[in-house]
Order: structure tokens, then sequence, then C-alpha cells
């Protein structure tokens, strides 16, 4: 074989590579594409979304549980005071 016709196929094979390469990276974009489409279609949220309103309703429910416990302890400190009054 001759160093011409060594280079063409080295030039075919490097085109056929490129292609392939070049072919595989527009497929993976179409698939994440649709993959999204049928993500937003149902409904979904990614996981950054979940884990922000996950961080949110923790905060909440410790602030509710905070607040119910202030609350108690405010029923508490009132109770002897109107007992007090109701027995004069």
């Amino acid at each position: 074989m001759s160093n011409t016709l060594l280079d063409d196929l080295m030039q075919v094979a490097g085109g056929a590579l490129s292609a392939a390469s070049s072919l595989r990276e527009q497929i993976k974009q179409e698939m994440e594409e649709r993959m999204m489409a049928t993500l937003k279609e149902h409904d979904f949220v990614r996981r950054e979304e979940f884990e922000i309103v996950k961080d949110m309703a923790e905060k909440a429910r410790l602030e509710n549980e905070s607040l119910r416990q202030d609350i108690e302890a405010l029923k508490k400190s009132k109770a002897p005071a109107s007992k007090a009054k109701k027995s004069q």
C-alpha cells in the first residue's frame, strides 16, 4: 500500500469518527430535550426544585412547632391569673 492510500484511509476513518461523535452528541441532546418535555408534561419537578421546597417545608414545620410551644406556655402562664380573678 502506498502512503497516499494510507493517508486517504486515515482521513476517511478520522472523518467517520468525527461524524459519529457529532451524531452521538446530537442524539444525546435530543434525548435530553425529549425527557425534559416529558417531565414537564407530567408536572414532575427537577431535584433542585424539590430540595428547595423540602427545605422550606421543614423550616415551616419547625417554626410551627416553636409557635405551638410558645402558645402553650402563654396559656399556662395566663391560666393561674384568670383563676385568681374569678375567685375574687
